[in-house]
């Protein structure tokens, strides 16, 4: 499946397939399922505070460097599976943006990527 956002003013197509996890880890050496499931787990506990929650709490659900980074390779591995003609560094495709929102995009990456994940087998025993 493919989607397209738009990062920074310019429009990104991302793609996850059956292929996405097996370039994530030649690429990273990490277990994307594995990452995405933190990752998702971190954003729906930041996503899910209050407007009105103290500073503390806020602290405590924000994602830490290791999400962040979790989030930047998977946003780099299905844009790059979606167009071969990005830069094989992910920084220097990262370098390519100015700041932006992750609470922005991420939401678009874990949508695609559990439209990725549903299963279109009948299970056999009920």
């Amino acid at each position: 499946m493919e989607k397209t956002i738009s990062i920074d003013g310019v429009d990104v197509t991302f793609k996850a397939t059956a292929l996405t996890p097996r370039l994530y880890r030649h690429k990273f050496g990490r277990d994307m399922v594995r990452d995405l499931n933190r990752l998702r787990d971190a954003y729906t506990k930041a996503a899910a505070l209050p407007e009105d929650a103290d500073d503390e709490t806020r602290l405590d659900a924000q994602l830490d460097a290791v999400d962040l980074e979790i989030f930047e390779n998977a946003a780099y591995i299905m844009a790059r599976q979606a167009d071969e003609t990005m830069p094989a560094d992910p920084d220097v495709w990262l370098d390519g943006f100015t700041t932006f929102s992750i609470y922005k995009i991420l939401p678009h990456i874990l949508e695609l990527w559990a439209v990725n994940q549903q299963t279109t087998a009948t299970p056999k025993k009920k």
